[in-house]
């Protein structure tokens, strides 16, 4: 199926994607793993939640840690322009028929809970509490030195149909694989904040979480990751890489967590502000597609996912299977 043309009009102007709440079984344990080994900040701590922010970020928190007696994914939030635009995602998503809730959430003003048409749980929110910067107070940077969330990535059991609905909400598509044999997307890459994705979309049971990914200043960086976790008793928590993407030229690395929460660690992808950006197209047999340098995904990368609170996954149809690592 043809990418659907980019909407540059969109119904209401979504900034970028903001925040993601995860439900872990042992807070811990995850304190220790995204606090004290990846480096991201506490900005509150209460006995059943952590409020995380990387390096760069203003807004209160990025992630959210909650205990839970299951792991699960509670939402994924997004940033809008104005409380108008929030008012116009609730009146479209009505329009959609999906449910629209208005809910209180700490740190934040009005937040919009919705879900896309496959149950993913969406946040849409216009003001979040500031915090002073903390980028240049180098004595805080450990671990891989994270300085932002930069993307969502989703299993989809039906990737043309989720690219066509963000693509609705004006998210633009960068790069896509197609399956030659059936003509339809296998995988699809979509931005709002001018790098090659907020959110992407890759062919499997869904919807589920793929990962949650956070941009690090330099590939040393994720070298000094490895050698951390390989020496201080993570090192069953790696799942791929180091590695560089042909999709994005990102070079990357896969860590899972205990609850099997998977990050991806990641730099160096391009800039895609201009609205006639041309999306690059990928073929799924081709070998630099998933590794520049050739190197494929293990069988886990394509299996394993988080469940979204709510959402009942559904099988794909489309069973064109990409190059696996044995």
């Amino acid at each position: 199926m043809p990418i659907p043309p980019p909407v540059l009009s969109p119904p209401f102007n979504i900034v970028r994607l903001s925040h993601v709440e995860l439900r872990v079984t042992d807070l811990s344990w995850s304190r220790a793993y995204y606090v004290d080994l990846l480096g991201l900040q506490v900005t509150r701590e209460e006995p059943d939640a952590l409020y995380l922010r990387a390096m760069e970020e203003r807004g209160h928190h990025s992630m959210v840690l909650r205990r839970a007696a299951e792991p699960s994914v509670g939402a994924l939030g997004f940033k809008v322009w104005s409380e108008e635009d929030l008012d116009l995602a609730a009146a479209w998503f009505a329009g959609q028929g999906l449910p629209v809730r208005w809910v209180e959430r700490p740190f934040m003003g009005r937040v919009l809970a919705t879900r896309d048409p496959w149950g993913i749980p969406l946040e849409f929110y216009a003001r979040m509490d500031r915090l002073p910067p903390i980028h240049q107070n180098y004595a805080l940077y450990r671990g891989v030195k994270p300085l932002r969330i930069d993307h969502f990535n989703m299993f989809a059991s039906d990737v043309d149909a989720s690219t066509a609905f963000w693509g609705r909400m004006g998210f633009r598509v960068t790069e896509y694989t197609e399956d030659a044999e059936t003509g339809r997307l296998w995988a699809a890459w979509l931005h709002r904040k001018g790098g090659v994705h907020d959110v992407a979309f890759t062919n499997g049971t869904g919807p589920r979480l793929h990962h949650v990914a956070f941009w690090v200043p330099t590939p040393l960086n994720i070298i000094d990751l490895l050698d951390l976790m390989s020496t201080s008793g993570y090192l069953e928590n790696i799942e791929r890489g180091p590695g560089r993407h042909g999709i994005s030229n990102a070079f990357f690395l896969y860590i899972r967590d205990r609850d099997g929460h998977r990050t991806e660690i990641y730099c160096s992808d391009y800039q895609t502000v201009d609205p006639d950006h041309e999306p690059i197209k990928w073929d799924l047999t081709d070998p630099q597609r998933q590794t520049l340098w050739g190197a494929p995904a293990p069988r886990s990368w394509f299996e394993l996912g988080s469940l979204f609170e709510g959402a009942t996954p559904v099988e794909s149809a489309l069973k064109a299977q990409p190059i696996i690592a044995p």
